[in-house]
């Protein structure tokens, strides 16, 4: 009550409705004997109070001054739109705790103390953290910085701190491999795809897989224009994994620079769909995302989302109201170029999710940017392909193998052309789909039924 001020029914001024009349109407306190006065004594408004008769909106506005403060005291230029997104926060009371207890705020006020022109470049000098991340992304919410391409653009800084404790050879080839090959093909390809596939991790991986070969030249007391193709097979047949076959564009790249001759990568061994959701797991899993009102609302929408039509993370994270189409008795999700229609109980999952406040109540929306039906702990970002795969894992629901199950179960009874269509899939691999449950679901199907029947038995 104390933090929703309403016109007062009785006296018409604006005040905490604490009390009630003769006939249940909600009046304020002075209207029913009790004089207590909840009116800030710094700005005049009712409701809120906070401590020494001031508002949470007057003290919030007192800690982000404090908070963002630069060497002379007082707020630099460059951070006032950041300093009124804070100080606007809908919800006063967590963004005071929020600065009191954060570790964002901490380097924050760090770098506003020390009074630098915050820039890409400054922030990309700090060791790669998340604190780092989020101050970089509230800075870009609030129109201070431009917004670029993050997942790419914070590698070269993540390249610098990797290569530290590294010898100066193996710098002096992984810098302009990850700037003249990776980092080009990347932004190509981030250019025409919607939804690149975690691209920052895939980078990360490359390099490091360079790094560790490189490291293996050395204990072999090999240089690159000593390699031969033996020694390719050798480090392909130590694999204990297959990152080691991504090898091949560094190989790549350092023949197209004549450091070495050609040589031949082989091709990573294709792998069929593994680890599918049992049926007899899978749809009991979907009812209970439907049906169980203990279970957050995000983590039911996209475990019924997964465990139906098996979209990628990636696609699922990025999914915005914009997606989905309500009729007067249907409604619609488009994960690819034609919408699939909803069971009923997951349109409204999705219609809450859709309706809902955005988090980071610290806040204010000044710039409203894309809204996210599965919004992240970064302002204006959905949640992360790693987070989503941990919350769902966290409450039962295992995606690699729920989404295997689903597209299986889809894969067997659609031509392939619209599976890609409905899922959003490449064709390529909805035939790849298509001929594996073609090939081998029914084989399964009846090998656990076979088995089901003999544990019954």
């Amino acid at each position: 009550m104390l933090r929703s001020p309403s016109e007062c029914p009785r006296c018409g001024t604006a005040q905490p409705l604490i009390a009630r009349d003769d006939h249940g109407v909600e009046v304020c306190g002075p209207c029913v004997g009790f004089a207590a006065d909840y009116t800030c004594k710094q700005c005049g408004r009712a409701g809120n109070p906070h401590s020494r008769g001031r508002c949470a909106h007057c003290v919030l506005a007192e800690r982000v001054k404090a908070l963002l403060a630069g060497p002379d005291g007082t707020v630099a230029l460059q951070l006032e739109p950041l300093a009124a997104a804070l100080a606007d926060a809908p919800s006063p009371f967590p963004a005071i705790q929020w600065i009191k207890e954060s570790p964002n705020t901490k380097l924050l006020a760090r770098l506003a103390a020390e009074g630098h022109t915050l820039t890409d470049d400054l922030l990309d000098e700090l060791p790669p953290s998340r604190n780092q991340r989020y101050i970089r992304q509230l800075l870009v919410c609030t129109g201070i910085l431009d917004k670029r391409n993050e997942d790419l653009e914070r590698i070269p800084g993540w390249l610098e701190h990797e290569l530290a404790d590294k010898p100066a050879a193996h710098a002096n080839l992984a810098r302009p491999f990850l700037h003249w090959f990776l980092l080009r093909r990347a932004r190509q390809r981030a250019a025409v795809r919607r939804h690149p596939a975690s691209a920052d991790r895939d980078l990360r991986r490359r390099v490091r897989v360079a790094l560790d070969f490189l490291a293996w030249m050395d204990q072999r007391g090999l240089a690159l224009a000593d390699l031969a193709q033996e020694h390719i097979d050798d480090w392909i047949a130590e694999a204990t994994s297959q990152r080691r076959y991504l090898i091949r564009l560094l190989l790549k790249w350092a023949t197209s620079r004549r450091l070495t001759r050609e040589l031949t990568v082989p091709s990573i061994p294709r792998q069929e769909p593994q680890n599918l959701l049992d049926e007899d797991d899978r749809w009991p899993l979907l009812h209970r995302c439907l049906t169980d009102d203990a279970l957050p609302t995000d983590v039911r929408a996209a475990g019924a989302i997964t465990l139906l039509f098996g979209p990628s993370t990636e696609r699922l994270r990025h999914l915005m109201p914009e997606h989905l189409k309500f009729g007067d008795e249907h409604a619609h999700l488009a994960l690819g170029r034609h919408p699939v229609l909803l069971p009923p109980r997951l349109a409204e999952l999705l219609r809450h999710l859709a309706e809902q406040p955005q988090p980071r109540p610290q806040l204010s929306r000044v710039q409203p940017g894309p809204r996210w039906l599965f919004p992240g702990m970064l302002p204006g970002k959905p949640i992360s392909t790693h987070g989503m795969t941990q919350k769902l894992g966290r409450h039962g629901i295992p995606v690699r193998t729920a989404r295997n199950a689903a597209l299986a179960a889809l894969a067997a009874n659609l031509p392939s052309p619209i599976l890609a269509d409905v899922t959003g899939m490449h064709r390529h691999i909805a035939l790849r789909w298509v001929a594996y449950a073609r090939r081998d679901w029914p084989e399964y199907l009846a090998a656990r039924a076979e088995s089901r029947g003999h544990h019954r038995a």
